[in-house]
C-alpha cells in the first residue's frame, strides 16, 4: 500500500481538532462528516505499512487525568495502540470494550495501550473511563500536541482513529473510524509476529 505519510498535518487547538482531522483525506480511506453529529465518521479502514516503508520512531506523551506523566518512548520493545476518543463520541464508546479486553488480554505478551483525548475535561474523561472499565492511561490531548506529533507521520482523519506502533515505536497501521475487535485482533497479531524489531 502507498505510503501516505506526510500528506497532510493536522493542527488546531481543542475542539478545533475534529475540523483539522476532517480536512485530511488520503485516497486509501474516506471519512464522512455528518451534520450535527459533532464528530468527524470513518469507515473502519486499515492501513498497514511494511517494515521499511515505516519512518522514524514516534513518540507520544503526556499527563493523564490523574496526573501521571506518560511518555510512549518507555515502552520500545513493547506493541503499542494509540486511540483517539473523547467521551461525547459514539464510535468511541462503541468500541471501547474492544480497547478494553485488548488491553487486559494482550498485556501479557508486551502489548500497551494509550488513549489521546482530544477533547473533554477531566470529569467527562474520567467518568467515561469508569463506565467501560478502562484499564489502560488516557493523556488529556485537548491541546492538539499528541495529534500534532503523530500527523507529521501518520495523517489522522477520524476520531476515534487507533494507530498501532511496533516494537521500534514506528507506526505500522492505522485503522479509521471504529476499530472492531476481530480487525484490530489480526493487525496486532501481525505486529506481535514481526521480526526485526529490537
Amino acid at each position: 500500500m502507498s505510503d501516505v505519510r506526510g500528506t497532510c498535518r493536522a493542527a488546531g487547538l481543542g475542539a478545533t481538532v475534529v475540523l483539522a482531522l476532517a480536512a485530511c483525506s488520503p485516497s486509501s480511506t474516506t471519512g464522512a462528516s455528518v451534520p450535527n453529529q459533532g464528530y468527524v465518521s470513518g469507515d473502519g479502514s486499515v492501513q498497514t505499512w511494511e517494515l521499511d516503508e515505516r519512518g522514524e520512531p514516534v513518540s507520544v506523551a503526556g499527563a493523564t487525568y490523574q496526573g501521571d506523566l506518560v511518555d510512549t518512548a518507555d515502552w520500545v520493545g513493547d506493541v503499542v495502540v494509540l486511540n483517539t476518543w473523547y467521551a461525547a463520541c459514539p464510535p468511541c464508546r462503541a468500541e471501547a470494550p474492544t480497547l478494553a479486553a485488548l488491553a487486559r488480554d494482550r498485556a501479557d505478551e508486551g502489548v500497551r495501550l494509550l488513549g489521546i483525548n482530544v477533547e473533554d475535561a477531566a470529569g467527562a474523561a474520567l467518568a467515561f473511563e469508569r463506565t467501560f472499565d478502562i484499564p489502560y492511561p488516557s493523556i488529556d490531548d485537548s491541546a492538539g500536541t499528541a495529534v500534532s506529533a503523530l500527523s507529521g507521520t501518520v495523517p489522522l482523519q477520524a476520531v476515534p482513529t487507533t494507530v498501532v506502533l511496533d516494537r521500534q515505536g514506528r507506526v505500522a497501521a492505522r485503522i479509521v473510524g471504529l476499530a472492531e475487535d476481530s480487525t484490530l485482533d489480526a493487525v496486532v497479531d501481525d505486529v506481535l509476529d514481526e521480526v526485526g524489531g529490537p
